[in-house]
């Protein structure tokens, strides 16, 4: 089943990336926008916003944002009850992305929005970030309709060579191109990893990075159709793009590959692949493999609050 795109559509950016992310997908959409982040440096008057206040505590954690945002959690609603189909855009290797995505996905799905979430993961050298990425992913995952994945680490591991900047700047062209493609390809409500290449190579290459990224992230047997964009396809041999087709073809079935083209002076392969089951992400959280019916405080993330009591230290 593909996910339907229904107007008027709210695209909703959480923290310094998601921000960027969302004003560009608008404009691409044609849609109204929502920035939603703790830090003020994330709020323009160019769009609408919601700045979660955590007073006087400089440097929050992901707890204290989260349970700041559930104070906030009225205006949210308010903003989200205007629209049919919500596009979530967050990075969730930072502080605000992390804490405020679960919070929104629960609230679109509360109120039977279509929700669909594009999450950036992190670098793996980034240790502190991983497990409050996945367990962000994990419920971000279960209150959508669809949800794509870009794992920045799977990219630089395909590309050694890349500065963080670069992979950053690859990872938000790859988005911006699904996004753009939204009101015109099919989109399988499930879960879909993202990948592609850097910029430069040819259509061979760029497929071969983009496969070994997405087989860094899920196993062949769990890939179960796949989307290719080529850009710059009008510049490409029809025999490559043949090419290309038989090859992603016989990763999942002839029938569940599909190709789309459009124009760019420069020549890319983006892929876009469904997948069940395990994926990298799920080892983020150690106990994720506890089934959700045997998890107490699955309804609510772990968030706190700054109760300002007058405690004193006892020894």
């Amino acid at each position: 089943m593909s996910f339907q795109v229904k107007e008027p559509i709210l695209v909703i950016g959480l923290g310094g990336v998601g921000s960027k992310l969302a004003n560009e997908a608008k404009n691409a959409l044609n849609s109204d926008c929502l920035i939603i982040s703790n830090d003020s440096k994330d709020i323009s008057s160019e769009n609408e916003s919601i700045h979660v206040s955590t007073d006087s505590i400089i440097n929050p954690s992901i707890q204290l944002i989260r349970g700041s945002t559930y104070k906030i959690s009225e205006e949210i609603k308010s903003k989200i009850s205007q629209y049919s189909t919500i596009v979530l855009m967050s990075n969730l290797a930072g502080k605000a992305g992390a804490a405020i995505a679960p919070v929104v996905s629960q609230m679109c799905k509360e109120t039977d929005k279509e929700l669909i979430s594009f999450a950036v993961m992190p670098f793996k050298y980034e240790k502190e970030r991983i497990f409050n990425s996945g367990i962000s992913l994990k419920r971000v995952r279960e209150n959508s309709q669809c949800t794509i994945v870009l794992d920045n680490d799977s990219l630089l591991e395909s590309n050694p060579d890349l500065t963080s900047k670069a992979c950053y700047n690859i990872a938000n062209s790859a988005i911006m191109h699904v996004v753009k493609s939204l009101e015109s390809s099919e989109i399988s409500s499930e879960t879909s990893i993202l990948t592609t290449s850097k910029d430069g190579q040819n259509m061979e290459d760029s497929l071969r990075d983009s496969l070994k990224m997405l087989y860094e992230n899920a196993p062949p047997n769990a890939i179960k159709s796949s989307m290719l964009y080529v850009t710059g396809g009008d510049n490409i041999p029809v025999g490559v793009i043949n090419s290309i087709k038989n090859i992603t073809g016989g990763i999942t079935n002839e029938s569940n590959s599909q190709i789309s083209m459009s124009s760019s002076d420069e020549s890319k392969v983006i892929m876009l692949s469904s997948v069940q089951g395990m994926t990298k992400f799920d080892s983020y959280d150690p106990l994720g493999i506890i089934p959700q019916e045997q998890t107490l405080d699955w309804d609510t993330p772990d968030c706190s609050i700054d109760c300002k009591l007058d405690l004193y230290q006892l020894e």
